[in-house]
């Protein structure tokens, strides 16, 4: 992955979360894409691990129920061989990751990752 490739997904990820549009942000998701999440086990009671397009969309959708006011703000991004690190700010001003792993131009495999006090779901995703 290059920067400039790296640079136009970050801006449509925190345009589409920060829209709510989980139509726009899954585009960029295989349909068979794997999250795992702290936050998603708290907020689902699972494993907090989410398997394919639908299941994310769901845990998604329930976060931004629960979470109305939810905001991010890209601090910084990192580029790897297939895998991009997204810093970013939530609406609660935690700093969190999130760690894609591609396929081509597809999120194959995600994690979020927090700060210990960070991952619940009243101010997380």
């Amino acid at each position: 992955m290059d920067h400039g490739t790296a640079r136009a997904f970050v801006d449509s990820w925190v345009t589409a979360w920060n829209a709510h549009d989980l139509d726009a942000l899954l585009t960029h998701f295989a349909d068979d894409v794997t999250f795992r999440s702290p936050v998603a086990a708290q907020l689902l009671g699972s494993d907090g691990v989410i398997r394919g397009k639908h299941a994310l969309r769901a845990y998604w959708a329930e976060g931004l129920r629960r979470i109305p006011d939810l905001q991010f703000e890209v601090v910084g991004c990192y580029v790897g061989v297939d895998c991009l690190v997204i810093n970013y700010r939530n609406q609660r001003g935690g700093l969190v990751n999130e760690v894609l792993i591609f396929a081509g131009p597809l999120v194959i495999e995600g994690y979020g990752t927090y700060l210990g006090e960070d991952a619940n779901p009243a101010g997380a995703r």
